[in-house]
């Protein structure tokens, strides 16, 4: 499981030209990947560590501070570019694995307490976002 942690001002998601999901204060955007041998306790890992990171401004978490974070699917985060000039997907998982894995990590952030706003899975969205700090962070494997 790989997932990109930003901290943003503001977030939003659409499908269609319409919001599906947004979030309007401070908090985290987690675009997140699944590939074949992910499981649903490194899904439960990565949302615990991803709650309690000291990320947001003086060094609070997402947890402390009650801070909304929105989970968007993103299997071109497991994009093989090492050969030729298009990328290979084969590392992510088809649909029927990934967004069991997708719907885990929430419901294990929403169980940890977290406000979470959910992307539409496998539809293709238009994020828009405001990066606070900048801060960005790379994740893998539930730690």
């Amino acid at each position: 499981m790989r997932a990109v942690v930003q901290r943003v001002s503001r977030a939003s998601v659409s499908v269609g030209g319409e919001v599906v999901s947004a979030i309007e204060q401070p908090g985290l955007l987690v675009l997140l990947g699944v590939t074949h041998d992910d499981t649903a306790a490194q899904a439960e890992a990565l949302a615990g560590k991803i709650w309690g990171l000291r990320i947001l401004r003086e060094e609070r978490s997402a947890a402390e501070v009650g801070a909304p974070i929105l989970v968007v699917s993103q299997f071109t985060l497991y994009a093989d570019t090492r050969k030729g000039r298009r990328p290979s997907w084969g590392a992510a998982a088809p649909g029927p694995v990934a967004e069991p894995l997708y719907e885990e990590f929430c419901g294990a952030l929403e169980r940890e307490g977290a406000s979470v706003h959910r992307g539409v899975f496998g539809a293709e969205m238009a994020v828009e976002l405001v990066n606070d700090g900048p801060v960005t962070l790379i994740m893998e494997n539930g730690v």
